[in-house]
Formats: C-alpha cells, structure tokens, sequence
C-alpha cells in the first residue's frame, strides 16, 4: 500500500501541503489542468523551486483577485461539482470544505448554511483544497499519516480583528489531536491546513512502518529564522497487511460505585460515541471487591469520556493510554428475508470477506415486529446473504 506521511515540524498550510506533493514527484501539468476546471476568474498558479533555511522547497502560490465578495458552503461546493474532477478529488474536497464549514459555525455561534467564507473561502483556499486532493490522487497515495501538529504562539489578524493562535476555527478543528510547543511567535497552522490534513489522515502521531521512495518540501510563505518553514512529506510503501488506527483506552477502579450508577454510566458513554465500554471484576485494597471501567474511544473523544467518567462515577482518577489496533475493512450489504430487510455487517482483509453479521438493531426489531426468536431472524439474514 503507497502512503503518505506529511511531517508539520514548522506547521502546515494550504498551499504547503500542494507544494510539498510536487515536490514529491505529483504532476504539474495535471495539477494545472484540473485546477482550470474550477474557472475561477482571473487566477494563476505560480510554481517555482526555492530554498527555505538552506533547504530546497516547491514554493506553490495562486495568484488571484482580491475582492470582499463572501460564498456560502452551496456555492463553493458547486464549483467544485461543475469542475467534473475524478469522484476520488470531489468526494475528497466535499468533505475538506464541509469540515471547515462545521467549525466555522460552532466559532460564530451559527449553522453550516448560515455561514460565510472569507478568508478560507476565497479562491485561493478552493485552490490549495482541490489542489491538494489532485495532487494526491496524482502520486497515488492510499492513506495518508500526519505528524503532531505544530501550531504556534501569539496571535494573528483576520477579518474579525486580532485572534490568539490557534485561530479559533483552527482549535475547533484539531480537537483532540495532539500539538507540540514551539517559541516562535505566529501562526504556524492555517485553518485550511488544518482543515484537510484533519480530514484526509488517517492517524496523527510518529512516523509509520515505511519504505521511503520520494521525499518532497512544500515552503510556507513566511520565515522563521533558523527554523525552515517546509512541510516534509514523505512518501512509499508500507508491508502492513491490515489497516489500522490508533484508540486510547481508559481505566478506572470502582469500588464504592453502585451496580445502577455503573450501568447509566456505560450507557451515557455508549451514548457519547465510545467504541467499546465494559467491566471487570477486580478485588482491591482492604479486601473490597471492586469493578474495573473500560472505555475504548477515538483520540478526539477522549475529553468527552473524561468528563462522563468524573462527573458519574466516584473516581479520583483516570489511566489512560493510546493503543494501536488492527482492523479489517469493514462495509454493509442489506439483505432482503420475509421478516424485512436485514444489514449485514461485512469484515475483509485484503477484498477476502473473514467474517460476516447480521446488525443486531434489524434482527431486534424484526423479532418484535414479528414475535418471533431473535436467533430465526439470524438465521434468515445469514440464509439470504449466503444465496446472494
């Protein structure tokens, strides 16, 4: 598998992330002629090889017309729609601009179709967002990686006045990612950067299993003095035969914490998009048997879980550690049985189905509905999947 892994050792911005795939070996020719499809008056790309701190860079920069002219989520999604790009950049682009319409809208206090684009709105930001998407797609690379996020210090001045850094929508968007410090005063992560490194990656953190086949430096517009303003990307081929993500695990020890406040808290965590919450007997100190509390949650949902745990239960403390596990590629198919239509829940690895399941929510509801056992309803769906 051919994968990705951008480097944000001095941040990340739109047109960073486009320079540091040309740099890499994307096409420039293509990039160019797919971007024209956009036909967004009056723009151009200007593309040249430069130096940053003594480190050789593709400097990727659109040259467009300024105006104060706003465009709501609809118009710059139909832009892109018109463009006729591969469904891949589409899809891709769709979901950069839908993520940072999102947070714009928790900032402002509004909605998704209330909002307006300024400064990531404008032409330059479509640019870097189906810029980069093309690029991608053109070095073909599967799944991308992301370093922690560098994001600066101080403040920066935007169409609503001076702003600390992150910019508000920055911080609404890398929630739950890890950042590092860094002394330098500015702003070093762009929302648009953040905007599609967030979307398109599939894991924050260290470097992966990797052979390296191209590297390449997409230079930022500003200096930094001794530290180079590039964002490295690295790019090959990984033996990994599985996907995989990373998930951290929380643990607590109970026991002075009733079975009933237990069991509502689970469910509240169920509830807050917890991947897996369950319990074990333990026996603690003093001869007390106790319960030892599970989670498993995504990275950004850690703060959520956190806040469940202390304010439900009676605990004191909470251990926390980030895993990586293997997963199969994971897709549903319905199936159609007299009790109704059924999910099957399809587990692969590598296109070779392993493992397969009927959604317990259909089965449950077409056993009530019918009054009939739950494991008839498993029969007929996994009956119906096989003959198909």
């Amino acid at each position: 598998m051919k994968i990705g892994y951008f480097d944000c050792f001095a941040g990340a911005a739109g047109d960073m992330i486009v320079g540091a795939c040309l740099d890499a070996g994307a096409s420039e020719d293509h990039l160019r002629e797919e971007l024209a499809k956009l036909n967004l008056p009056g723009a151009k790309l200007e593309i040249q090889s430069i130096k940053k701190s003594g480190i050789g860079a593709t400097s990727f920069k659109p040259i467009i017309q300024k105006d104060k002219s706003h465009r709501h989520l609809p118009q710059i999604l139909d832009i892109i729609q018109k463009a006729k790009l591969s469904s891949t950049v589409e899809e891709n682009a769709t979901r950069i601009f839908q993520k940072l319409a999102e947070a714009e809208a928790a900032v402002h206090a509004t909605t998704v179709d209330k909002i307006h684009f300024h400064e990531v709105g404008a032409a330059d930001a479509i640019i870097d967002i189906v810029g980069a998407s093309v690029a991608m797609e053109s070095l073909g690379i599967e799944k991308v990686y992301c370093s922690a996020l560098v994001v600066g210090n101080g403040t920066v001045e935007c169409e609503h006045g001076i702003m600390p850094v992150p910019a508000p929508a920055t911080a609404h968007l890398i929630k739950g990612i890890e950042i590092r410090p860094t002394d330098i005063q500015s702003e070093m992560l762009t929302p648009t950067g953040a905007a599609i490194l967030t979307t398109l990656s599939d894991q924050f953190g260290n470097l992966p299993s990797m052979s390296i086949e191209q590297t390449g430096y997409g230079a930022g517009q500003k200096e930094f003095g001794n530290t180079p303003n590039v964002l490295r990307l690295l790019v090959g081929q990984t033996n990994q035969t599985s996907n995989q993500d990373n998930v951290v695990v929380l643990e607590t020890n109970l026991d002075d914490c009733s079975a009933e406040i237990i069991g509502y808290t689970i469910k509240l965590l169920i509830n807050a998009n917890a991947l897996d919450v369950f319990t074990t007997p333990i026996q603690m100190k003093q001869h007390r048997p106790g319960s030892l509390l599970t989670v498993l949650a995504k990275e950004e949902d850690v703060f959520k879980m956190e806040d469940i745990l202390f304010r439900e239960t009676s605990t004191f403390g909470i251990r926390k550690q980030t895993c990586q596990r293997a997963i199969l590629d994971r897709r549903h198919e319905t199936v159609k049985t007299i009790y109704g239509d059924i999910r099957i829940k399809i587990g692969s690895k590598n296109g070779q189905i392993l493992t397969t399941s009927p959604e317990y929510s259909d089965c449950h509801k077409a056993a009530q509905t019918h009054n009939i056992p739950l494991k008839q309803v498993y029969a007929a769906a996994m009956k119906s999947f096989n003959q198909s």
